[in-house]
């Protein structure tokens, strides 16, 4: 980031007078928007400008492609531009782009890595993206007013939406020469300024701009949408995942008040696409689950007749797996033959005589992502064209789920982008599009809302992968690794991120290792849950290091930073940072302990790369095995910031989210069923469950890189917690959540 400065050969700068105001975007040269955005006309600016606009009031209208799902990514996105643009933060307005413009022009909007996800906000290609848009309307407008005033643009600052002669001292502001600069060109795109000069980028403000209308009520999530004529739609799926619906009996309902039609949703039903698709994460997954639909003038209505619907299914082969017993056997058996691919291999694990072997199975289960807004969608859809509003965590996605599911031509399809009420990976692969979709085609030209309870929304997810992870370690005679051998048995979605990449195997301190991945098929959907996989590996991973340290004599602290010795050197700093402030080796009363960990998202196996991110946990169990966390001392490094207050926002929320998936939430199979369907069974944490949690800012590193924060502090809370359980009392848990463990002592 620091030689941030685009090519004239890859990009071209357009502007455009709109509506009295300015219009630019920037273009690749050679995709279909550079041809058809680089004519100045008196079209609106919607048609003319993907990314900004400014009016003649002040006005800057940033359009972002990036929804927001809590994060702050689409604030980001403007403070991107402002940053350049020198104009006053309270002018700035957030839009969220179509998906449509994208199609239709190529190259509109993406940018980067996954253009239309909910996230990844420093791109390293799409920050220095948006900044040149920045940097190059406040060139424009400068050029404007030196025109105006038969000067030269060297006299002219731009600050804080005002243009100022510094010799003279005229003033004009940004909005009274927005026209003239639309149709100005410059000899030469301006170079970006050094982060030396930032004034915006890099400090602890600007609030995420979507919090007014938050607080005051008219921020629109999905659950909000409201059209002329719309009717609702409860919704049930079959309760084993890819059961089918048997039978079911409509005239017992349709006399109900208000119950307008039952339709069914059937799998093999959906049209498909009419021209070549490209979704961003593909379409499996996305398919309908067989399931019916009532839809009334009310949702109550609709929910009421739902529940009095007779319905019978057929649960499938999803029923083999009676227990959650049953599915732990079959991964024992698994993983018991050592026989996964290898993903991760030095030296020969099979050749080394060492003096102690340790060895661990561990244990993560399905869980739900139990976001704040429930699934929803609204859709109207007609012979000739659909029309969707969805708080989908990837625009892209959902519009290409919607066609296929429509068979409607993508050059009629519109999606409109709302706020995101929780997503955690949840909204990302759209099966909750097509069922939307699905339900909207069976009942045309009227908006249709349709609604999961949270039940459903509980017992239909696409969850966190349930995972199982064998090691064996051989320890020569100072206690420290001479080999490393780990497996991992996956039932759904397979990452491997933290686990074949661990630094203790990239770092070269244990030389002979052999990582590998298996698979034990199931039924039940799973899907990205924050930091997908990764929050699992980091709880096994950190865990048998832990048990290594153990089984040594080495203190736990001291055996990671020795076989992190030749790593990137944050790590360690994290390291010792979060043990120095945590009172590390401190004396406790009986029942209380502390465990360290650290892990690094989505980079491991690289150095000065990634969120590198390290806890420590101070906690206490009564004889009773009730556990109380105390507290979270929290250390990360993720090169820099451009906005403090997003990323220890995102910090806490991430460590808060570790903290209730290790503690509380685990969902229970039985006859291939999700036990769980309210809060009364799968318990969050309530605020006065919250531990005093510290995070500590100086292992930053500074080093030349804004790596996502969001997902990265999920790893190391349960590792930590796990590991300080084990000092207090003397007990390994290998398994979360902890509430379903054994925990009492004396």
């Amino acid at each position: 980031m620091s030689q941030m400065k685009m090519s004239r050969r890859k990009f071209l700068i357009t502007s455009a007078t709109v509506a009295g105001g300015l219009s630019l975007q920037l273009v690749p040269i050679d995709s279909m928007a550079a041809s058809e955005s680089g004519k100045a006309s008196g079209k609106s600016g919607s048609e003319l400008s993907p990314w900004l606009t400014i009016h003649a009031d002040d006005t800057v209208i940033v359009t972002v492609p990036t929804p927001e799902i809590g994060n702050g990514a689409s604030t980001q996105q403007a403070m991107n531009i402002a940053e350049e643009l020198e104009c006053d933060w309270q002018y700035v307005k957030v839009e969220f782009a179509s998906f449509s413009r994208e199609y239709k022009q190529p190259g509109s909007y993406a940018v980067g890595l996954q253009p239309f996800f909910g996230g990844h906000s420093t791109d390293h290609d799409r920050m220095p993206y948006t900044m040149q848009l920045g940097a190059s309307a406040r060139e424009r407008l400068k050029l404007a007013a030196a025109k105006r005033w038969d000067v030269p643009i060297a006299e002219i600052e731009a600050r804080n939406s005002v243009l100022t002669h510094l010799p003279s001292g005229r003033k004009l502001r940004f909005g009274e020469v927005a026209a003239e600069a639309g149709s100005v060109e410059l000899e030469a795109e301006p170079s970006l300024k050094p982060q030396s000069e930032w004034r915006l980028l890099g400090k602890t403000k600007p609030h995420k701009v979507q919090l007014p209308k938050v607080v005051n009520g008219s921020a629109e999530y999905g659950v909000d949408v409201t059209r002329p004529g719309m009717v609702y739609a409860a919704l049930r799926q079959s309760p084993v995942h890819g059961g089918l619906l048997k039978s079911h009996d409509p005239e017992a309902v349709l006399s109900m008040p208000g119950v307008r039609a039952v339709v069914v949703i059937d799998p093999s039903a959906t049209p498909g696409s009419p021209v070549d698709a490209s979704p961003t994460f593909g379409f499996e997954g996305s398919e309908c689950r067989s399931g019916v639909a009532v839809i009334a003038d009310h949702y109550w209505q609709a929910k009421k007749a739902l529940d009095a619907l007779p319905m019978e299914w057929d649960d499938g082969l999803g029923a083999f797996w009676s227990s959650d017993e049953k599915i732990h056997e079959r991964q024992d058996r698994v993983l018991e033959r050592w026989a996964g691919v290898p993903l991760t291999k030095s030296g020969n694990v099979d050749a080394v005589k060492t003096a102690k072997t340790v060895e661990a199975t561990y244990r993560t289960p399905f869980c739900e992502h139990a976001t704040m807004e429930p699934l929803n969608g609204t859709a109207l859809y007609t012979k000739d064209s659909l029309e969707l509003w969805h708080s989908t965590q990837d625009m892209q996605q959902a519009f290409w789920v919607a066609v296929d599911e429509s068979g409607i031509h993508p050059d009629h399809v519109t999606i409109h982008q709302t706020l995101v009420g929780g997503g955690f990976g949840r909204r990302v692969i759209g099966d909750d599009v097509r069922a939307v979709v699905a339900v909207a085609r069976q009942y045309p030209d009227v908006p249709v809302k349709v609604m999961w309870s949270r039940e459903e929304t509980t017992q239909q997810g696409a969850y966190r992968t349930q995972l199982a992870a064998r090691f064996r370690a051989g320890l020569n005679e100072q206690g420290m690794p001479e080999s490393l051998e780990g497996e991992t048995c996956f039932s759904g979605m397979a990452l491997n991120l933290g686990f074949t990449d661990m630094a203790y195997a990239f770092s070269g301190a244990i030389p002979n290792v052999r990582l590998a991945a298996s698979n034990l098929p199931m039924h039940i959907a799973t899907g990205a849950y924050r930091a997908p996989c990764y929050n699992a590996h980091a709880f096994t991973v950190e865990t048998f290091i832990d048990e290594c340290a153990v089984a040594g004599g080495i203190d736990p602290l001291e055996y990671r930073l020795k076989l992190l010795a030749d790593w990137d050197p944050a790590w360690s700093h994290c390291l010792k940072l979060a043990a120095e402030r945590a009172g590390w080796g401190k004396p406790l009363p009986k029942g209380q302990g502390r465990g360290i960990a650290i892990s690094n998202w989505p980079h491991s196996g690289e150095k000065q790369a990634g969120a590198t991110v390290c806890a420590v946990a101070h906690v206490e169990v009564s004889q009773e095995g009730k556990l109380t966390v105390h507290s979270i001392d929290f250390t990360f490094d993720c090169g820099r910031t451009v906005n403090l207050d997003a990323v220890l926002a995102q910090l806490e929320g991430g460590i808060i989210f570790g903290l209730n998936m290790s503690l509380n939430e685990g969902l229970t199979i039985v006859d291939g069923a999700v036990v769980e369907s309210n809060f009364d069974r799968y318990p969050m944490l309530k605020m006065a469950d919250i531990p005093e949690i510290n995070i500590h800012l100086e292992a930053l590193s500074g080093h030349d890189r804004f790596a996502i924060i969001g997902e990265a502090p999920v790893g190391p809370i349960g590792p930590a917690i796990g590991n300080a359980i084990y000092q207090a009392i003397g007990k390994r848990v290998r398994s979360t959540p902890f509430r379903k463990q054994d925990l009492s002592w004396s």
